[in-house]
């Protein structure tokens, strides 16, 4: 019986013996997780206590849902949870079909040199830092800038687009769309390469269009990759970086530009209101595993591609 005990653990050593290095990989990504995302979460307490630095995590008062409470009836609530959503719904409208495209049109190009060029020129705004990207906005935007003279020069009018507050989400989502639109479509490209060729050369032979054949062949086929896809974006549709928003927006876009991670930047680091900020980001991430489990019963129901 001992041995029979032993000898699964023998193997499951040896495995990992030979695999050391691919293990040596893995530490590195699982202790990130361990310290800042599991083992952070026991300070998701000080979000019921009035929390001092003083008296420590232990010390401090339990206040219940006096900051949850607080944050709910602040007469700013509302417009904050407006600009984040709109800035995520205009994201899932614009942005999310934007990488499909692009893969599905990657996809048709036969000349393998041209191919390899746009995907190196769609891929590269991405690993340009958020801090260059809204440099390279504000520069472009600003009242000399190459797209305000381009703007002045068509129709006689200039406009300052980086105070006006109705331009701040098209500014935002456009920029967006450019930095990440050839990075995304990269899961779709890999998918796309999985499907069999014979279902292409079957379409063909009874009359199917190049556009027929994206329609009826290809869209099916990695139909599963972006309902998953989609339902991880919906899943963040509570929550938006911060730090491209913190650059860019200005006093006069505030009524537009402001959401809630920018709100909690300000409460939680420039005012040191910790427990305040921490019932904020409790009450983002919430709500955002309602809309994920939400939109996956959907799923479920509709078709059989979910994330569990």
């Amino acid at each position: 019986m001992l041995a029979t005990v032993r000898n699964p653990r023998r193997q499951i050593l040896k495995q990992m013996a030979r695999s050391k290095y691919l293990y040596l990989l893995f530490l590195l990504p699982m202790i990130y997780f361990v310290v800042f995302k599991y083992g952070a979460m026991m300070w998701l307490t000080i979000a019921f206590k009035n929390f001092k630095a003083t008296r420590g995590l232990w010390g401090s008062d339990w206040v219940g849902l006096k900051y949850f409470e607080k944050f709910l009836t602040d007469a700013y609530f509302w417009k904050l949870v407006r600009n984040t959503v709109l800035l995520n719904l205009y994201g899932l409208i614009f942005s999310f079909p934007a990488a499909i495209i692009l893969a599905l049109m990657i996809n048709e190009v036969r000349m393998q040199r041209f191919k390899k060029l746009v995907q190196t020129v769609s891929y590269m705004p991405y690993f340009i830092s958020t801090v260059a990207v809204c440099g390279l906005i504000t520069t472009f935007l600003s009242s000399d800038g190459l797209i305000t003279m381009t703007i002045k020069a068509l129709t006689g009018n200039s406009y300052a687009l980086l105070t006006d507050a109705g331009a701040f989400r098209s500014i935002y989502i456009i920029s967006d769309i450019w930095q990440h639109v050839g990075w995304g479509s990269i899961i779709y490209l890999a998918a796309l390469t999985g499907i069999d060729p014979g279902l292409y050369e079957a379409a063909e032979i009874d009359g199917a269009s190049r556009l027929q054949q994206t329609l009826h062949v290809s869209l099916p086929s990695i139909a599963s990759v972006i309902a998953i896809q989609f339902l991880l974006t919906v899943g963040r549709m509570m929550d938006i970086g911060y730090e491209k928003i913190l650059l860019l927006y200005t006093g006069s876009t505030y009524e537009t530009a402001d959401v809630i991670s920018t709100y909690l930047y300000r409460r939680t680091i420039i005012q040191a209101d910790y427990s305040y900020g921490a019932a904020i980001s409790l009450f983002q991430a919430v709500l955002s595993l309602l809309l994920v489990s939400g939109a996956n019963k959907i799923a479920q129901k509709v078709g059989s591609t979910s994330l569990w």
